[in-house]
């Protein structure tokens, strides 16, 4: 058994270290993509023309906007994950504390409890990603490269 939980370790460290070297090129192909989509968007926005702000802007500016945005939108659905991870983790945890004093019951309902929190903090934090480019004229889903 020790050595089933060594060698899964091992595969664990490995994959780690293979993530982390292949982190640049990742974020390269990311940052290829989105120059793409931007691009387009900057096309279909002239092409379009139903925004005079946007349309009023030289490229190089459309261009600045676009990719700041993009990368505004990819910096905060990074936080989000973050914030819904440690707050599952903190449920989880919540939800055994209450269990070792109440029982499965109590266990049971403070997962509810914590799953309907992160819902709404999901909501809140999508609403709050989402609002100044909708508020700007920009739709989210072409700026969005996963």
């Amino acid at each position: 058994m020790i050595i089933v939980l060594e060698v899964a370790l091992g595969l664990v460290v490995l994959g780690i270290v293979v993530s982390y070297l292949l982190r640049g090129r990742r974020a390269a192909e990311r940052a290829a993509i989105t120059g793409r989509r931007v691009e387009a968007y900057m096309q279909t926005i002239r092409r379009e023309a139903a925004n005079p702000e946007l349309t009023a802007m030289s490229d190089a500016e459309l261009k600045d906007l676009l990719l700041s945005s993009a990368r505004n939108l990819r910096l905060q659905g990074e936080r989000k994950w973050y914030l819904l991870v440690g707050g599952t983790v903190m449920a989880f945890l919540s939800a055994v504390m209450v269990g070792t004093q109440d029982g499965t019951r109590g266990f049971a309902v403070t997962l509810v409890i914590g799953a309907v929190v992160l819902y709404g903090l999901n909501q809140y934090l999508v609403r709050r990603m989402r609002e100044p480019l909708v508020r700007r004229g920009l739709e989210v889903e072409r700026l969005r490269v996963e």
